[in-house]
């Protein structure tokens, strides 16, 4: 039994950072997923890929996994860079992008 420790990014649908600050252990497949042939559905009998538990730190969720003796991997979040523009740089002289209208 072995699984992942990450905090999850903020998803496209986001302009915040609203569940992004709690830290996800997450179980991995340890089963196949199958195709149902009739229906199409695709299951599996793993029943632990079901489950997410969630920890205010990253030494909480890991103090966990060692207390049940899952093997983990600890994923570190990317922190994201933002890049400032101002309105004055879309007539910029040396623009490197054509202007379109």
């Amino acid at each position: 039994m072995s699984a992942k420790i990450y905090r999850p990014a903020k998803t496209a649908m986001q302009s915040g950072k609203a569940k992004t600050h709690l830290w996800v252990l997450e179980f991995d497949q340890s089963v196949a997923r199958k195709i149902d042939p009739i229906m199409g559905y695709t299951s599996s009998s793993d029943m632990l890929q079901q489950v997410k538990l969630t920890f205010e730190t990253q030494e909480e969720a890991e103090a966990y996994a060692k207390r049940k003796g899952i093997e983990y991997r600890v994923i570190q979040p990317k922190e994201a860079t933002r890049k400032s523009l101002s309105y004055t740089d879309n007539f910029r002289y040396s623009r490197t992008q054509p202007w379109t209208h």
